[in-house]
């Protein structure tokens, strides 16, 4: 299990516990953390689930494969260094701690 940490534009923080084999939009909407639509359901189809990962991160994260990067072209805020669609990030232990972002819109 993972504790991963949901930070909202307007600075409000939510953290829950994500087990694996979840994602990190999976476990934002198994939790009713606000500010992720999916609305494709985790399928790296809709970028409504875009999340802004936080600069100090450390943690390791899955390299982004060309599906992902090419709809984080498409997203509702301005994609970024830092931009992953939450629903490619399978959580792990290794996950413990990982801070995102989330963004002003989804769509």
């Amino acid at each position: 299990m993972a504790k991963i940490t949901y930070k909202h534009p307007n600075g409000t923080v939510t953290v829950v516990d994500v087990e694996a084999p979840n994602t990190v939009m999976r476990g934002a909407k198994l939790n009713n953390v606000d500010g992720i639509e999916a609305q494709c359901g985790g399928s790296a189809q809709c970028g409504t689930c875009h999340v802004y990962i936080d600069p100090s991160n450390t943690l390791p994260l899955p390299e982004m494969d060309s599906v992902e990067d090419d709809v984080l072209y498409g997203t509702a805020c301005e994609r970024s260094d830092f931009s992953r669609l939450s629903c490619q990030l399978p959580v792990s232990d290794a996950l413990d701690g990982l801070l995102v972002h989330l963004p002003e819109a989804q769509s």
